[in-house]
């Protein structure tokens, strides 16, 4: 079984740097030199892919330290801020768009495969979905999805390449958000409904006609508008949620023709500590007892590796999903979210070597 991430790292430059970096990659600054911030950035964005594949990550989602929502807003037009939202004025992509961190695999993939010790480097895309991105405008509807949408289209687009040693294998849309408001533009039979499904295909079929297999990265997936998406292959959600165990859903999933990826380890750092120090959930002690450790983390005087969950564990889950889905329908497993939460760098490699660890052995 193969195994891919879902994107991000803990950053190890800080958010001013990393910005500037990608931004002056966007611009085509860092061709006429004298960009330190680009410099930086692509060292990072290339030293973070390199770490995945000797991790032992099959296909590798580009190195995402920077944020999910800025990162693409910072690649549209046809719109500004008032406050703390957003307004359209239109929405399509700035000319020649794509996502700065590729450009950046682009550019140096022949060191990146030598220096990871492999002979073709495939690359996951992943585009924050419209649903979530439109929660950041003060005002929203279907339209505005749809706009959103079409600009993610013509980014992922750019994006898209096949050379000798590499090309992009897989698209994911990630769509945390959807699922987990009581929203009426979502309301069954409105046309706001309707118009997020027409964005998601829109999607979908741009990456599938290109060749690339297409995901969806979900926090919840009670609300089940995602199975109609025709050009959707693969469902992923967080390793408790119901897609993986309710009998239900599995039944619902499969009907669809959709396959899962295995979600086999925790990406809430909180979280794992609870779990490792029995604290009960929603219990009044969790927070201090969970800040303790955290400064205990940052003092050097704990390990953020002991608190990770061990490869057996991460078995055993893959192992259920496989039985409850067939094999055939659960090509990849992975963590179940990014790492970015992480509170450093090496403990988030670690969780990705335990996970590779775990498909290899599990099947």
């Amino acid at each position: 079984m193969e195994t891919y991430d879902v994107g991000s790292l803990p950053p190890r430059l800080s958010d001013e740097t990393l910005g500037r970096g990608a931004d002056a990659y966007s611009s085509l600054q860092h061709l006429l030199g004298g960009s330190p911030e680009a410099e930086a950035f692509e060292a990072e964005v290339v030293r973070g892919l390199i770490d995945k594949l000797r991790a032992g990550v099959d296909i590798q989602n580009y190195p995402q330290f920077r944020d999910m929502n800025q990162m693409f807003f910072k690649l549209l037009r046809g719109l500004s801020r008032e406050g703390d939202t957003y307004v359209s004025h239109g929405i399509s992509t700035r000319p020649g768009a794509s996502i700065p961190e590729v450009e950046v695999v682009k550019g140096n993939i022949s060191l990146i495969i030598d220096e990871a010790g492999i002979d073709h480097l495939r690359l996951k895309l992943c585009v924050t979905g419209p649903y979530t991105l439109s929660l950041q405008f003060g005002y929203r509807d279907g339209r505005l999805m749809e706009e959103l949408a079409e600009a993610l289209s013509a980014i992922v687009e750019a994006s898209i390449f096949k050379v000798k040693r590499g090309e992009t294998a897989l698209l994911a849309v990630d769509e945390p958000a959807f699922g987990l408001l009581d929203d009426p533009l979502l309301d069954r039979g409105s046309e706001g409904r309707e118009s997020l499904l027409r964005a998601w295909e829109r999607l979908f079929a741009s990456a599938s006609s290109r060749g690339l297999e297409t995901i969806i990265h979900l926090h919840d997936t009670s609300d089940t508008l995602y199975l109609e998406a025709e050009h959707l292959d693969i469902v992923e959600s967080h390793v408790d949620d119901p897609l993986y165990r309710d009998e239900g859903m599995i039944r619902k999933v499969l009907e669809a023709g959709k396959r899962v990826k295995a979600s086999i380890s925790r990406s809430d750092f909180d979280a794992l500590i609870a779990q490792r120090l029995n604290i009960p959930a929603g219990s009044e002690e969790a927070p201090h007892r969970i800040g303790e450790v955290w400064s205990e983390i940052r003092r050097g005087r704990l390990r953020a590796v002991d608190f990770l969950e061990d490869v057996k564990l991460m078995e055993r889950r893959l192992r259920l999903i496989v039985e409850r889905f067939g094999a055939e329908n659960v090509p990849y497993a992975g963590p179940e979210c990014g790492l970015k939460g992480f509170p450093d760098y090496d403990s988030a490699l670690e969780v990705l070597r335990r996970v590779s660890e775990a498909a290899s052995k599990s099947i």
